[in-house]
C-alpha cells in the first residue's frame, strides 16, 4: 500500500512527464503548496535555473496578508509571480501543477498569472 506521499510523488512525475513531451522548450511554472503556505516558481529545466519565484514565506507578503493560506494569498503570488516574469521577459509557460487538483489554491494562483499575462 503507498503512502499518501508516494501516491502525491506518482501523480507529480506523471504530469511532469507529459508536460516535458508537449512543452516544446517552453519554461516551466511550478506551484508548490502545503497547508499553510504557497510557492512558484519559473523553471528553465534544460539550465536547470530557477528565473522568477515568489512566496508566501517573503516577509513583505507574509506581513501584507492576513492568512497565508488562502485562496487570496494564492491570487497575490500568482500576480507577483506574473510581474516578476515580465520583468525577466518570460511571457509563454506551461504550468505544473505538481501532483496537486487543479482547484482552490492552484486554481486561484494559475489564473492570476494569466491574468498578469502569462501565456499557458
Amino acid at each position: 500500500m503507498l503512502t499518501s506521499r508516494e501516491k502525491y510523488l506518482r501523480r507529480s512525475q506523471r504530469n511532469r512527464t507529459k508536460l516535458r513531451k508537449s512543452a516544446e522548450g517552453k519554461l516551466r511554472l511550478s506551484v508548490a503548496r502545503s497547508g499553510k503556505n504557497i510557492s512558484a516558481q519559473i523553471i528553465d529545466d534544460e539550465k536547470g535555473i530557477t528565473l522568477a519565484a515568489a512566496s508566501t514565506l517573503e516577509k513583505d507578503i507574509r506581513t501584507s496578508l492576513k492568512s497565508t493560506s488562502t485562496v487570496d494569498a494564492a491570487t497575490k503570488i500568482g500576480t507577483l509571480v506574473a510581474e516578476r516574469a515580465k520583468t525577466a521577459g518570460i511571457e509563454d509557460v506551461v504550468f505544473d501543477r505538481g501532483g496537486y487538483i487543479y482547484h482552490g489554491r492552484v486554481k486561484a494562483l494559475a489564473e492570476a498569472a494569466r491574468e498578469g499575462g502569462l501565456k499557458f
